[in-house]
């Protein structure tokens, strides 16, 4: 491969090229209630091609890989080379060759369908054992992708990923009252890291049934202590994203707001995106630019510490590339997103941290929510009333809102328990999802929370 995609490239007149071929094949199961929704096996070929030029991107995807790319790097340099210049340049990189392969062991390939079925339908007729669990929603998935990616600067790297998963969601009723609750889970590893998920699977239905009882919780302000999930979410979601170098550079109020060096927490947060990671669903060797992966303290001891960069931002900001170019598959261009975002573990224990809280909220998951520049919304799954150091009841539909930069330095307490959390689902943005990444976080405790409700 490495040969045809060079010689594809060769001879053209830009400052910039590279080409991105990618094969996959996915398998998809889905059961709603007690019948089989959907089952198969889909494959795909195609590639994306880039030229730059006085700072112009001039880009295409393929589905044909063959002879005829020449003509389309040709069409594109042309194209590349009409248009007028603007500022901005790139940021190189030497020539490599490297091939990166995962374990055989991890191949979801090698395990037959039928197998692959018969995992979510057990765990899909755990979830229906309950009366009150009146129907269900539980999806497989998994996903073998071989990337070859080749530019002008001979530099050439192939790589492969696996992703499985499955995510299960129970409804519950009880008379005119119908609640929901759903979990996923999702590595970068083979089909054996999804059994064994049967208590997983309990507590979805668990909780389904126990949000039948939760009253919907006061508004106000609290003192509140976000579980690892929303812990993770709040950092990707109102602060990674604002971290992404490429709504920086073109925006002056965050150049302001994201300068480097600037305090917004407290001295014990420290947050990092780092695709490294082994095993999770944003990680990788190499980004979408050929870039090495590499971990980026966010925040560093409360203090803005760097930002997420592509090849262009790193150059147009004076700063160093980060390796966060990816696109979700290759229809698109590369564009700065994040990888496995969380906020790093301290010395609290949970039960040190609801002991000091007298009247609070304890707030477990996301449904969503919303970020604008510095204001966020987020919808939590549920949640618990801390009154004089204990959990009392369940709550629900409990809202989040608030400024991200005074949220950050209104965090007092950073737990010891750090879980990552891949799933599923995936982050999107500029059209381009669900892009595979992983959360996380410790426990979090957070002064003035406003908490909207009934």
């Amino acid at each position: 491969m490495k040969a045809f995609l060079k010689e594809v490239l060769a001879g053209l007149a830009v400052d910039y090229a590279d080409i991105r071929v990618e094969e996959s094949e996915t398998t998809r199961i889905v059961y709603r209630g007690r019948e089989l929704e959907d089952i198969g096996t889909s494959f795909e070929r195609g590639g994306c091609l880039r030229v730059f030029y006085q700072g112009n991107w001039v880009i295409a995807s393929f589905n044909t890989v063959d002879e005829s790319l020449k003509e389309l790097a040709d069409e594109l340099a042309i194209q590349a080379a009409e248009l007028p210049p603007r500022d901005g340049g790139l940021i190189h990189l030497p020539p490599l060759d490297e091939i990166i392969r995962m374990p055989r062991h991890e191949d979801p390939r090698t395990v037959p369908l039928a197998e692959k079925q018969q995992l979510i339908h057990d765990y899909n007729r755990l979830l229906l054992e309950p009366k009150q669990i009146i129907s269900t929603v539980s999806s497989y998935l998994d996903s073998h992708r071989t990337v070859y990616w080749y530019s002008s600067e001979d530099r050439y790297i192939e790589q492969e990923f696996v992703r499985t998963g499955f995510s299960c969601q129970a409804i519950a009723r009880d008379g005119v009252n119908i609640q929901q609750y759903g979990e996923s889970f999702g590595r970068a590893a083979g089909f054996e890291s999804l059994r064994g998920k049967e208590s997983m699977v309990e507590r979805v239905a668990r909780i389904a049934i126990d949000l039948l009882k939760a009253e919907p919780v006061s508004a106000g302000t609290y003192t509140v202590i976000i579980d690892p999930l929303l812990g993770g979410i709040f950092a990707h979601e109102a602060f990674g994203h604002l971290s992404e170098a490429d709504h920086i550079a073109e925006n002056e109020r965050l150049k302001q707001l994201m300068r480097i060096g600037t305090r917004y927490g407290v001295e014990e947060l420290t947050i990092v995106d780092d695709p490294t990671l082994p095993g999770e669903n944003g990680s990788y060797r190499y980004d979408d630019e050929g870039v090495p992966a590499q971990r980026t303290e966010l925040i560093k001891n409360g203090v803005i510490a760097s930002h997420l960069h592509s090849r262009h931002t790193a150059y147009l900001m004076g700063e160093g590339a980060t390796g966060n170019a990816r696109a979700i598959s290759y229809r698109f261009a590369p564009i700065v997103r994040m990888s496995n975002t969380y906020i790093v573990p301290q010395n609290r224990r949970f039960d040190e941290m609801l002991a000091e809280v007298k009247d609070g909220l304890y707030v477990v998951g996301s449904r969503g929510g919303m970020t604008e520049l510095e204001t966020f919304t987020f919808s939590s799954q549920y949640a618990y009333r801390i009154e004089n150091g204990r959990l009392t009841k369940m709550v629900r539909d409990a809202t989040l809102a608030g400024n991200v930069f005074e949220t950050l330095r209104n965090i007092d307490a950073i737990g010891n328990d750090l879980m990552i959390h891949g799933g599923l689902g995936g982050c999107g943005k500029d059209g381009q999802s669900p892009l595979p990444v992983t959360t996380g976080a410790p426990h979090i405790r957070i002064r003035n929370v406003v908490i909207g409700g009934r």
